[in-house]
């Protein structure tokens, strides 16, 4: 009987690069407070808030400004507030 190898990974020629976030941080921060409630909202906003680190009202997180976190708070905008730290 011949015997199989397993072919290993291919490794791609050209090294990785820094991901996007990395490489877009510039090292400011927001502070991002729930302020409304997640019920009868869709259950990505709900998923969304519990990314942002959020999961009741009126509490708050100190974050990253960087897109992906803009995003995420566009897309769940009408239940927070976003201030900028000093």
């Amino acid at each position: 009987m011949a015997e199989t190898k397993k072919n290993p990974a291919k490794k791609s020629a050209t090294p990785k690069k820094a991901s996007a976030a990395k490489a877009e941080k510039t090292g400011k921060k927001i502070k991002v407070t729930q302020l409304g409630s997640p019920i009868g909202c869709e259950k990505s906003q709900r998923q969304t808030l519990i990314g942002l680190g959020l999961n009741k009202r009126h509490r708050s997180k100190v974050l990253e400004d960087s897109k992906s976190v803009r995003g995420m708070i566009e897309a769940v905008k009408h239940l927070v507030i976003v201030e900028d730290v000093a």
